[in-house]
């Protein structure tokens, strides 16, 4: 199981580790989007620092309806505890975890500041 907290703007954050190129260690701390249906965003400056290789570009839908075009990096994180290769969105935001991390976990938020986020895998 993994746990977060709301945060005073009423999001609900995560902290997990992504894993670079050289296998070195960056703590990410990101916002839980269950709209955006991808796996995780990084800005360009963690993305570098971590040297992740380029996949290729996507079309995405952003909140407003509009389409952007995103570099795409392969990745790996430790979610959960375990070792597990995803695609990242590279995106100038805060980080977000989309669905594709979620999917096959229960998401729990107690909607209110200082609320207790919990992430546990499905039976």
């Amino acid at each position: 199981m993994m746990m977060g907290s709301v945060n005073s703007r009423r999001e609900a954050v995560i902290q997990f580790v992504v894993l670079g190129e050289n296998h070195q260690r960056q703590a990410i701390k990101a916002v839980i989007d269950t709209g955006y249906t991808g796996f995780l965003t990084l800005p360009s400056a963690i993305i570098s620092k971590l040297g992740l290789t380029w996949y290729m570009q996507e079309e995405g839908i952003l909140g407003d309806g509009s389409l952007f075009m995103f570099n795409v990096f392969e990745a790996t994180v430790i979610w959960d505890g375990q070792i597990k290769s995803i695609e990242i969105n590279e995106s100038e935001t805060d980080p977000l975890v989309g669905m594709g991390l979620l999917e096959g976990y229960e998401l729990n938020i107690q909607g209110f500041a200082g609320g207790l986020v919990t992430i546990k895998p499905l039976p």
